[in-house]
């Protein structure tokens, strides 16, 4: 994990995480993150479309920071690296997706949620990691205590994150920032509703940067 990386990751404090089932969408949406002060955007490879949509936002926004979530192969690593993907996320801890994406220099963020996951990561020198589900796993609560034995680890929560708890995140140091997809709904951009999107990144900016 480079430091450049976990600087500009800790910069923007939340990362919208998408789900795109048209590439034709994936556009018009990093317009809406970027105008709403959301530069960012982890696009999961859980649809058919998500290498067009990370080519395609990354093509429109090359300032933009792309990432691929929900990455389970190698083949996928390479794919969304070859559309654009400037960092990779899996929701488990996969120690051949992570090697490999350390042996080819690229930023990687796996899911860890217990003490020996965290500990695989430490060993290989990451320095922040995926916390996820992280609501169904005891949110700030466990990743104070995961942070103890394990001092200057990242955590990256991800699910159950919301406008309404992320303060209670941001609050917690051990948290560089959330993955949050509240303000990028699947309806809201099927609907193609992308001034409401820019309007609920807007907020959350806002929330996350209040004092």
């Amino acid at each position: 994990m480079s430091k450049q990386m976990e600087e500009k990751i800790a910069e923007l404090k939340v990362v919208p995480v998408v789900v795109l089932e048209d590439a034709k969408d994936a556009a018009p949406l990093a317009k809406a993150l970027c105008e709403g002060g959301l530069p960012c955007a982890e696009v999961t490879f859980r649809t058919a479309a998500a290498k067009d949509s990370i080519k395609a936002m990354s093509e429109a926004y090359p300032e933009m920071l792309v990432g691929a979530g929900t990455v389970l192969t190698k083949e996928q690593v390479d794919s969304a690296v070859e559309a654009g993907a400037k960092f990779i996320v899996s929701p488990g801890f996969d120690p051949e997706i992570v090697d490999y994406c350390l042996e080819k220099e690229i930023p990687v963020f796996p899911g860890c949620i217990t003490p020996s996951e965290v500990a695989q990561a430490v060993k290989r020198g990451l320095r922040v990691v995926k916390f996820f589900p992280a609501e169904q796993f005891g949110g700030v609560a466990t990743i104070k205590a995961l942070s103890a034995p394990y001092v200057g680890l990242k955590f990256m929560p991800t699910g159950g994150v919301s406008a309404k708890n992320l303060k209670e995140y941001l609050a917690c140091k051990p948290i560089v920032a959330c993955g949050g997809s509240w303000m990028v709904k699947k309806d809201l951009i099927e609907a193609g509703e992308f001034d409401k999107i820019r309007e609920l990144t807007k907020e959350a900016v806002a929330l996350a940067n209040a004092e």
